[in-house]
């Protein structure tokens, strides 16, 4: 089967017939996924009318068809005007490498009255945070998110990981945020209301920008966007505890805190710094959740504790707080052709996705009891 690179390599010749440049260069083609014998990928259309969309999606099929690729999946989706604006040259690249440095100054100019981080706001903040990266950190962030939306709760999501950003993906977010009479509209996905870093630079661009710069990105995060009426506010922190961190625990001093972590001993006793920088700065850790804690064995039900027993239980006891959860290993069992699909988030029906109802059920007890 052929890899993503040699995907990228077939389509190549497709081109935008204004600035003549290949469509894999601008990244209009996204999201190539090579499974099996299965190949899906996204195709975003500069042009709106539905024949353009249509002969666009027949010359991507046919030049994979031609090497012998059969099985293909293509999702459509108009670029948005932010992406259209950058696309057709109304943006330069210094211009877009200075919207970069200095945050989403483009989109937030003349924004008005969306203070989210004031306690009064009656917003419920918690944040998500891991001593290292690797445990599944985002994973447990957007299905807990999507568990207590699933509770009734209006959700909100900051993908505050600025150097790492993974939530669109994770949630199958193939479209960015909007700008309506000023304001920027987060995007909203299983009725959880995201806004991330991953939004507004293009795609696998690294993030070369120093602590003043990322509090900056992410004070907007909280006070520029229009998020609405929340009850929860989650935030995917970096792995351990350096700038992006400390500004999340200084700007927010009424948030709280669950810490990931993994069954490995040494996985634990490092989460347990992260832990005690929310004590230092007054910060309660609602709980651990233990992720990756067992495989099972989908046909005798057996348990394997592969990454070893007791770190979860071992860092609760240590930041005097509750182990939440024990997540097993594992990945969703979603397809890519579904309409609502995404790599990470599990269906409510599944015996993962009923772990994090449990665990928002504990969380909506503890801030509403």
């Amino acid at each position: 089967m052929l890899t993503k690179e040699q995907i990228q390599e077939l389509l190549q010749p497709l081109t935008d017939p204004e600035s003549g440049k290949s469509l894999i260069d601008l990244q209009l083609i996204r999201d190539i996924m090579v499974k099996e014998d299965r190949v899906s990928l996204s195709v975003i259309c500069l042009e709106e009318d539905e024949k353009s969309r249509m002969e666009l999606e027949q010359r991507v099929r046919d030049l994979l068809t031609a090497s012998e690729v059969s099985n293909v999946h293509i999702r459509l989706r108009n670029a948005t005007d932010y992406e259209r604006s950058i696309l057709r040259g109304e943006s330069s690249e210094d211009e877009l490498d200075t919207e970069q440095g200095e945050g989403l100054k483009g989109h937030a100019a003349g924004l008005e009255g969306h203070e989210l981080i004031n306690e009064k706001s009656g917003v419920n903040f918690i944040a998500v945070a891991s001593g290292k990266g690797g445990v599944g950190k985002s994973t447990v962030t957007v299905n807990l998110a999507v568990a207590l939306a699933r509770k009734g709760k209006r959700v909100g999501l900051i993908d505050a990981d600025i150097y790492g950003f993974s939530i669109p993906d994770m949630m199958g977010i193939e479209e960015g945020p909007i700008v309506e009479e000023g304001t920027i509209i987060p995007v909203e996905r299983f009725g959880v209301k995201v806004m991330s870093m991953g939004f507004f630079i293009r795609e696998n661009s690294p993030v070369i920008w120093r602590g003043p710069m990322l509090g900056k990105m992410l004070r907007q995060f909280f006070s520029d966007v229009g998020w609405g009426k929340l009850d929860y506010m989650l935030l995917d922190l970096p792995p351990g505890t350096g700038d992006v961190a400390l500004d999340v625990h200084q700007m927010l001093p009424h948030s709280k805190e669950i810490i990931v972590t993994t069954p490995h001993a040494t996985a634990a006793f490092v989460a347990a710094r992260a832990g005690s920088m929310a004590l230092q700065t007054d910060h309660e850790v609602l709980g651990v959740i233990e992720n990756m804690a067992y495989y099972e064995c989908s046909s005798c039900g057996k348990k394997d504790y592969i990454f070893g027993r007791g770190g979860g239980a071992r860092l609760a006891e240590t930041l005097h707080t509750e182990l939440l959860a024990q997540v097993p290993l594992g990945a969703p069992d979603n397809h890519i052709s579904e309409p609502d699909f995404s790599p990470s988030v599990y269906k409510a029906e599944t015996p993962t996705a009923q772990l994090f109802a449990e665990v928002a059920d504990k969380l909506i007890a503890k801030y509403e009891q």
